[in-house]
């Protein structure tokens, strides 16, 4: 075959095509004209995952500029200043990016406008901030710092009579090294039987009283439980922003897994420091060197191997060595005592660590208290807007409490609309805050829930090409639906995709079930059902409805659909080659022959290609196969054998026959780390 026309059959330049293949094994030479037919064909079958690699090295090598920007601009503390409305094409110009680039960024977020079109300041502001910015709202002639760890900073800074207060340790690891368990033993509650599966699905705060070995005081340590599946990535992180201490959790039959590497470098990133748990040293197959080694292959190093990361060995199953993980807690704690001091007299500042909506209550809202006193009648401010008053507050165990301390998780009622997780509450700022327009808010928010969660950002061709496996998500609390679609992005492949056509909090309605009834797919509830009229739908239109209880179900759920969605591949395996020694027999549309196995092997049933001076001249199978008088299944390299081909091709003594099947696989879809 000329190399000009198998350019042209993939559809790529002679010269680039030519470039391109030495690096996939591929090596006919810069200047080659011609082209074997059998290495022609290997090369077709092969392009679409060639194409696959130069396309992900590209996109790599894209996405590794767009972070080195936008860490250069963090460094360098570039800000933009936002009005309350502005315009793509505007908003463009102020960060000084090309507005198609802006305009896919958006597109990436689910927000769907072209650059004549308005975005509001908060929409423009968390763009901004992903994008590296420190943002700036404009507020008639003056600008106001809108990052929320700086208001949080700010407010922590308020107060000159600070008193040490109990450390918040966040508990971090993979799904099934024992965080749960260790907690249950540490609280002395039974928190995993009531777990689905044994996962944690909310993050959720909790107190426990230690008593200081050496000078016998009683101290209290509050400990936040963060979920320990990938796809909780977000809200882990964000529990890694209000935590002093953290703690990392290893099991040592299992070591360092995929998950506990993301653990590292959210705990490095936050700048905490942290003790490494090594659970399960119950069990026969714990092997505790293997998780120290493979820990300092991270940059985690014991101090006894000369690091500065304390690991202490335990089994939160039988409860060993828990009260000497607890010890070194403390003993870390007070060589950071200057960074954990909070002024108790001040007005309340904490952040919101869960938040939903209670079919009895309304919102619920769970705040830890980070520096101040939160007491029952105190306005909730957020966002310079008042949601409400604390009518009521519940600590940990259920018990309803007056007042709350720093370091003290509290769950409040009292929210007219439910703030999302992350808020930064600050009593303070009543004055002269607006009181919140609930019926606003509430329409802002179910938009915004019920917008799609992400749109593809690929060319109308690539779009072609892929098929789309449409849900609609509806779950029991933000901080669920945050991760659940968060791993959903993470399922990447060139052919098929997730598309979220809808997306709420609650129970699933009728509106839900047009949605998929339009465009066809499934409804995915998280620990939420269905109401009477929309479940009476789903039934008489026998519309997919699946229900889940624990997040990485849902997500196995949706791999497996995208997997089915999916082409199988044709796999060619080469087997051997033979020469044709002589002819023995011809009839219609089959051959009998005589020959010598020349390379690996023959065997019955084998796909042949018929080639004769190097060119190939046919195709055919083998349906016999015969070593001496007695038929066989297999003929090794160096042994001569008789067979018979079916092939239209008439085969001639001297052609060399080339043996290889050829299988349908399925292929299986890949999640992006």
């Amino acid at each position: 075959m000329n190399v000009t026309e198998l350019a042209r059959q993939l559809r790529i330049n002679t010269k680039q095509m030519l470039e391109i293949l030495p690096a996939h094994g591929f090596d006919i030479g810069a200047k080659a004209v011609k082209i074997d037919d059998r290495v022609a064909n290997q090369i077709m079958r092969q392009w679409k995952y060639i194409k696959k690699a130069i396309e992900d090295k590209e996109k790599k090598a894209k996405a590794e500029q767009l972070l080195k920007e936008k860490e250069m601009r963090k460094q360098v503390g570039e800000s933009v200043a936002l009005p309350s409305l502005i315009t793509v094409r505007d908003f463009a110009s102020r960060l000084n990016l090309p507005v198609t680039q802006l305009i896919t960024e958006l597109m990436k977020n689910g927000i769907l406008a072209n650059q004549n079109q308005n975005i509001d300041y908060d929409t423009a502001a968390i763009m901004a901030e992903e994008l590296g910015f420190t943002v700036l709202k404009e507020t008639g002639d003056r600008m106001v710092e809108d990052d929320n760890s700086h208001v949080l900073e700010n407010a922590l800074q308020k107060g000159e009579n600070k008193t040490r207060r109990a450390p918040v340790v966040v508990v971090m690891g993979h799904v099934d090294h024992g965080k749960t368990k260790l907690l249950d033993s540490i609280r002395q509650t039974n928190i995993v039987d009531t777990e689905s599966g044994g996962i944690t699905q909310h993050i959720g705060a909790y107190q426990t009283i230690w008593k200081d070995p050496k000078t016998k005081e009683e101290r209290p340590m509050t400990f936040i439980d963060t979920p320990g599946h990938e796809a909780f990535t977000v809200m882990r992180s964000r529990g890694a922003k209000i935590a002093d201490l953290a703690i990392l959790v290893v099991a040592a039959d299992d070591s360092v897994k995929p998950q506990t590497e993301e653990v590292i470098q959210i705990i490095k990133a936050a700048k905490l420091p942290f003790v490494v748990a090594i659970n399960k040293i119950d069990k026969e197959t714990a092997d505790i060197q293997r998780v120290k080694t493979e820990l300092s292959q991270r940059d985690v190093l014991a101090e006894e191997w000369g690091g500065s990361v304390p690991m202490v060995e335990i089994s939160a199953k039988e409860k060993l060595n828990i009260d000497k993980l607890l010890d070194v807690l403390l003993l870390v704690s007070d060589m950071n005592a200057d960074s954990m001091q909070a002024d108790t007299s001040i007005p309340a500042v904490g952040t919101v660590i869960e938040s939903h909506v209670d079919k009895g209550t309304g919102p619920v809202t769970t705040i830890l208290v980070q520096a101040g006193t939160l007491k029952k009648g105190d306005p909730l401010v957020l966002n310079g807007e008042i949601y409400g008053k604390v009518r009521a507050m519940h600590d940990y165990k259920g018990e309803e409490i007056l007042e709350a301390g720093p370091s003290v998780p509290v769950q409040i009622i009292g929210f007219k609309v439910a703030p999302e997780v992350g808020d930064i509450m600050d009593v303070g700022l009543a004055k002269g805050a607006q009181k919140i327009d609930a019926k606003q808010k509430y329409s802002q928010q179910t938009g915004a829930e019920n917008r799609s969660a992400f749109q593809s950002n690929e060319s109308e061709e690539d779009g072609k090409n892929k098929k789309y496996l449409n849900i609609v998500i509806k779950a029991d609390v933000l901080g669920s639906l945050e991760a659940i679609i968060g791993a959903l992005e993470n399922i990447q492949h060139e052919e098929v995709r997730v598309k979220i056509i809808g997306k709420g909090l609650g129970n699933i309605n009728e509106n839900d079930i047009a949605k998929v009834e339009s465009s066809g797919g499934a409804i995915l509830a998280f620990k939420v059902g269905a109401t009477p009229m929309a479940g009476e739908s789903i039934r008489d239109k026998k519309i997919q409805f699946l229900k889940f209880d624990i997040i990485y179900d849902l997500i196995d759920w949706a791999k497996d659909e995208l997997e089915k969605m999916l082409e199988k591949e044709l796999v060619t395996t080469e087997i051997g080659n033979l020469k044709v020694l002589a002819i023995f027999r011809t009839d219609k549309g089959a051959m009998t022959l005589g020959g010598r196995v020349e390379i690996g092997k023959v065997i019955k049933d084998a796909l042949v290609r018929i080639k004769r001076e190097k060119e190939i001249v046919g195709i055919g199978k083998v349906s016999k196969l015969q070593t001496g008088q007695s038929e066989t299944k297999q003929v090794p390299q160096g042994s001569e054998c008789g067979l018979r081909i079916e092939s239209k091709t008439k085969i001639e003594a001297g052609d060399i026959l080339e043996f290889y099947t050829e299988e349908l696989v399925v292929r299986k879809m890949n999640l992006k780390k």
